[in-house]
């Protein structure tokens, strides 16, 4: 395992990738691979593998970190190539279509540092912005959408069960009772609503989970997600490794399903007399439990303390039941 390098890298200033030790030791990048770092955001994981002589697909919907990430790995000429989309859409990819396939998958959820950072894309209520929230150009609807024309109830629902936040009803109903008179404009003008509804608390800002819940709408990551995870198993040639890092817990629990569904042989039901053959099996599991990130990369990068790694390999159709 490599040791994690706390020296400023180029793309450090556009986004600091988060588990770069553990992503490289299961990932076992080489020459001749072909890896689809299907969230390119700045880079830092095409770089390792690049760096390990393989080539890279790097998949981004934001144009802004295609534009960034390709100039920057411009020096590795033809084994770095770019693609738009939603990593949802694995499977339109021109080199991973028919017999052509990736020998490995990395797909690292969530929102990039310099999306946070940039007040203008309304990610965050750090700097005044526009509700906006949309990682690509393709997205149908942005954050304002949401906010000054989703019903009380609609808004309750997001908030509890993507943003897992209590107070979802109180912030829900205070939304729609404001935006009667004066809509929604700004990302602080909406934080500074919630802050007054339910108050501060702690070190983290009220309105967090609020604004996580509404970027997963805009973006559909969990739709998107789970289209990505189910098309996997068409862009990976035999023994290629699917490499997932989520910071959400619903999304874990989505990978983490996926894939151990997928690594059962058989299936058994308290109704049935038997097992059954499981006609979706075509993983086995290298590490059973989600990988964590070392106490000495939080210190240096607080984002991931909340990222786990899940890995897994897609067998060889041949390959008999045990």
């Amino acid at each position: 395992m490599a040791d994690f390098q706390t020296e400023e890298s180029p793309s450090e200033s556009y986004h600091l990738s988060v588990l770069p030790a553990e992503v490289n030791e299961w990932m076992q990048a080489g020459e001749g691979m072909t890896i689809i770092d299907g969230t390119l955001g700045g880079g830092g994981h095409s770089e390792a593998f690049l760096k390990a002589g393989a080539s890279v697909i790097g998949v981004d919907r934001d144009p802004e970190a295609l534009a960034y990430a390709s100039k920057r790995l411009a020096k590795y000429g033809e084994r770095f190539r770019t693609w738009q989309g939603n990593f949802a859409d694995l499977r339109d990819i021109p080199e991973v279509r028919g017999d052509s396939k990736a020998h490995a998958l990395l797909l690292d959820l969530g929102v990039s540092s310099r999306q946070l950072d940039a007040a203008e894309r309304g990610f965050s209520f750090r700097g005044a912005g526009p509700l906006d929230m949309r990682m690509g150009p393709s997205c149908p609807f942005d954050a304002a959408h949401v906010v000054n024309t989703w019903s009380e109830s609609e808004l309750t629902r997001i908030f509890r069960e993507l943003g897992e936040e209590p107070q979802a009803k109180r912030i829900a109903a205070a939304i729609v009772k404001r935006r009667t008179t004066r809509q929604f404009d700004t990302t602080t003008d909406l934080a500074e609503c919630i802050e007054k509804t339910i108050g501060r608390h702690g070190k983290i800002h009220p309105a967090t989970k609020a604004f996580q819940a509404i970027r997963m709408v805009v973006n559909d990551e969990l739709g998107s997600l789970q289209r990505a995870l189910e098309n996997s198993v068409h862009v990976l040639k035999p023994g290629g490794r699917l490499l997932v890092i989520t910071f959400h817990s619903l999304e874990d629990r989505m990978v983490k399903q996926f894939m151990q569904h997928r690594a059962k042989p058989y299936i058994d039901r308290p109704d049935w007399p038997e097992p059954r053959p499981n006609p979706d099996w075509c993983f086995r599991l290298p590490v059973r439990k989600a990988i964590a990130g070392g106490e000495k990369e939080i210190r240096v990068n607080p984002r991931a303390r909340s990222a786990k790694l899940r890995v897994a390999e897609l067998l060889d159709p041949s390959t008999p039941r045990p």
